[in-house]
């Protein structure tokens, strides 16, 4: 198999808080190849946005650090590199989608020159390149009458065209790496299908690795190629989406398939649901965070963390009693 376009490995971040030390991100490894889509997935405070901005560099320090791991992007460690030198892969060979537009875009440059400032910076081109650039970007990602589109501002447009010129930009260099976090949340489903109809096809055109943070575990069925379930910042099963949907290892991973509505089930029937909270990051208990809410907890998940161990090739599960 080629080389990943990112390769994680260990990567554990760190903050300081009021109320003690929060480990966002525990010992997390995983990899992404070329056209692929691995999507992340958990509740709230699970540490995935945390992971995406350990990738990027965007930690704030103080209070965060990156205590401990390897960020490899086509074999350079991103851990060694300055801000400088960060910046200058930022929004070039890695892209980042967010999930409101809005508030990502700037309300006073119009759409076309908040596409054409990165082909500016990073491929030192005349304007007038870039901005044609831009205008062929907005026609790439299915905005009507592109051309006229590139002097509006972002409050003129609805929140798919708003959405769908976040992917241009994040596509404006022909980036390796897309992380798009939840980069659908505010639309509806009928322009969340097209706007990750959009994205997959572009990643799977241009061979760009994607890592698609989400909660919505149907859009992950739908166009992940592999699957990390985080738990407490810490990966508690990973496979292919083929082995995560049809044969779930890992209690949590068992509780979030459970709770999605299903065509065929009793209308009558509530939902299946996991008891609890999500743990307290600043007071993880010694064993397995999910041990409080586990219909399958033991003695031995309240006295030690489990390790991913092999299932299978390719699919790994941390869990002692599965």
């Amino acid at each position: 198999m080629a080389t990943p376009v990112l390769q994680v490995k260990n990567l554990t971040t760190r903050f300081r808080t009021e109320h003690g030390e929060v480990t966002a991100v525990d010992n997390v490894s995983f990899e992404v190849h070329a056209g692929e889509t691995l999507a992340i997935v958990g509740e709230s405070g699970s540490g995935k946005s945390v992971t995406s901005m350990s990738i990027l560099g965007l930690i704030p320090s103080p209070p965060g650090r990156i205590e401990q791991g390897e960020i490899l992007f086509e074999g350079q460690d991103l851990l060694q590199l300055d801000a400088e030198q960060m910046r200058r892969i930022r929004g070039d060979r890695i892209a980042m989608i967010f999930q409101d537009s809005m508030a990502s875009l700037n309300p006073s440059i119009t759409i076309g020159k908040q596409i054409a400032e990165p082909v500016q910076l990073h491929r030192h081109v005349p304007w007038s390149q870039a901005y044609e650039r831009a205008s062929d970007l907005l026609t790439r990602v299915q905005i009507p009458d592109a051309q006229s589109r590139l002097s509006a501002y972002p409050h003129l447009f609805s929140g798919g065209m708003r959405q769908r010129s976040m992917i241009a930009m994040a596509l404006a260099c022909e980036p390796r790496l897309i992380i798009a976090d939840e980069p659908t949340t505010a639309l509806d489903v009928t322009v969340q299908a097209q706007i990750l109809d959009l994205l997959k096809d572009l990643t799977q055109k241009d061979q760009t690795a994607m890592i698609l943070i989400t909660h919505d575990l149907g859009v992950v069925a739908r166009y992940a190629d592999r699957v990390a379930v985080m738990y407490g910042g810490r990966i508690v099963e990973q496979g292919t989406a083929r082995d995560i949907f049809e044969q779930p290892q890992h209690p949590y991973t068992q509780g979030l398939l459970a709770s999605i509505p299903r065509i065929d089930s009793d209308p009558d029937q509530p939902l299946p649901a996991i008891e609890g909270m999500p743990p307290d990051l600043s007071a993880l208990p010694p064993g397995c965070a999910f041990s409080p809410r586990c219909p399958r907890s033991s003695r031995d998940c309240d006295a030690a963390r489990p390790a991913l161990t092999r299932v299978k090739e390719g699919h790994s599960k941390a869990c002692f009693n599965t």
